[in-house]
């Protein structure tokens, strides 16, 4: 097993584009895995507070059909 980075990356960079691009993702998620329980609780803390918005009446929610024909005709080319 390589054991610095320059073997590593050495090694990682003689494996086929489709292992790379593996390995590159494998690597992205592990890095995503260490926040991701605080990312949950905040999203979570997010959709708490939208739905009470909702509830308090000091929002309208738009059926989601209808913000995507929205966003068309405003970004349409």
């Amino acid at each position: 097993m390589p054991a610095n980075f320059d073997d590593i990356m050495k090694d990682a960079l003689s494996l086929p584009p489709g292992a790379r691009a593996m390995l590159a993702d494998q690597l992205l998620v592990s890095l995503d895995a260490e926040d991701q329980e605080r990312i949950d609780a905040l999203w979570a803390e997010e959709a708490e507070r939208r739905d009470k918005e909702i509830e308090d009446g000091l929002v309208t929610p738009i059926p989601g059909e209808e913000v995507m024909e929205r966003l068309r005709a405003r970004y349409k080319r």
